[in-house]
């Protein structure tokens, strides 16, 4: 069978696909709904691909029906698979009233299913919604939850306000950055045993890392023992790449305040950490693990808790100058703690036969910024009369080469 040509008016400029929902933007170009609306929102730069003038990401969009019109006779004439007639966009007004139909007991799993079908469906009425309301009305309705212990729905509003919290970001932002409440709530949610409790715990963790990223520093100093032992648990236990990028910056967001070092060390933290890079994840999951452990480890406790682990130094080891200069970074930092506070005989002769001191000689070699080298020869000379005549040094440099 012959390819059809498309004639060029009916093809959007940026996904070069035929227009399914033409609309028309201030600079005259029509393009497909979902396909500009989707560049709106993720593209740095908002330049209009034909024109080169910039667009407002808030840009509105006009239906260009006449277009729309002409591609489906066209799809007709030339025996292609018509394209349907786009469902009108959401209003805010049907948007009320589906908010509303929440606090009625009858309408309430109905209205939520809509109202995620519709979140689904488009950036235009994931606005609308926002305009409306929606994130107030899920931050209510997940506490409430909590409150009455129950978990009818429970899924369905997390998942709508994972949705829309993007666009609602401003309008949800007031609703929880002082919330206690909502916190108890997603702490409940990290503790709760339902046949899908993955998925619930992931949005509660993807939702918590929201919520630190506006939070007042009243709340962060506020958060309990029981919220760090349901994040550390969602990094034990493997939920997803997703889950545990977001436990980890949960964690760190929290860490400065009030006495959530320790809280989070109570939480046994640090040997989670240390076992989850043993599993070699990904280079920015590594980051943020030593950039945690390096904040821990400035207490003492979180100092005990590493060195209590058998593979902690040399951990420590095998990634210094092996992964990124963030993590070299957060490794030499964390050396320099141990060595300063916590350093006894056993501890340094661990560094030295699991090559911790080897590789701080390299990196004083290494294309390393100039404060990491002086970290590295500073640690080394505190403890130059346990190390210094170790042959094991000299033949390390002659035989390591790079991963």
């Amino acid at each position: 069978m012959e390819e059809v040509e498309i004639p060029q008016y009916f093809i959007c400029p940026i996904s070069l696909q035929i227009m399914k929902d033409p609309v028309t933007a201030i600079t005259g170009i029509t393009y497909d709904r979902e396909s500009i609306e989707h560049w709106l929102k993720t593209a740095r730069d908002t330049t209009c691909p034909v024109t080169n003038q910039p667009l407002p990401r808030d840009l509105n969009l006009t239906p260009n029906h006449t277009l729309r019109r002409l591609i489906q006779a066209w799809c007709v004439l030339g025996r292609v698979e018509r394209i349907p007639t786009p469902r009108s966009p959401l209003n805010k007004q049907e948007a009320l009233h589906l908010i509303d139909g929440i606090g009625n007991p009858n309408l309430c799993m109905k209205s939520l299913l809509k109202l995620e079908a519709l979140a689904t469906e488009n950036e235009s009425n994931k606005k609308c919604l926002a305009e409306a309301g929606i994130g107030e009305a899920m931050v209510s309705l997940t506490t409430k939850c909590f409150k009455e212990g129950k978990t009818i729905g429970l899924e369905e509003c997390l998942r709508i306000l994972h949705l829309v919290w993007s666009s609602s970001s401003d309008e949800i932002k007031p609703h929880v950055k002082e919330n206690n409440d909502f916190v108890d709530s997603l702490t409940w949610v990290l503790g709760c045993k339902m046949d899908n409790h993955a998925t619930l715990r992931t949005y509660a963790v993807l939702h918590m890392k929201q919520v630190t990223e506006v939070a007042t520093t009243s709340l962060l100093e506020r958060l309990k023992p029981e919220l760090f032992k349901g994040i550390v648990r969602v990094l034990k236990d493997r939920i997803s790449q997703q889950a545990t990028k977001a436990a980890l910056q949960v964690l760190i967001e929290a860490c400065p305040w009030g006495r959530n070092r320790l809280k989070i060390v109570e939480a046994n933290a640090v040997f989670e950490l240390i076992e989850l890079e043993f599993e070699k994840p990904e280079k920015n999951i590594t980051e943020f693990i030593f950039n945690l452990l390096a904040q821990l480890c400035s207490c003492a406790d979180g100092r005990a808790e590493f060195l209590n682990h058998a593979g902690g130094l040399a951990m420590l080891s095998k990634r210094i100058l092996r992964v990124s200069p963030a993590t070299n970074d957060g490794a030499v930092h964390i050396l320099g703690l141990i060595t300063k506070f916590s350093a006894t005989n056993e501890v340094l002769s661990e560094m030295l036969r699991v090559g911790v001191v080897s590789k701080l000689c390299m990196v004083i070699q290494a294309d390393c910024a100039p404060y990491l080298k002086e970290r590295a020869r500073l640690i080394l000379r505190l403890h130059s009369n346990v190390w210094n005549n170790s042959p094991c040094i000299a033949v390390y440099l002659l035989t390591w080469q790079p991963r």
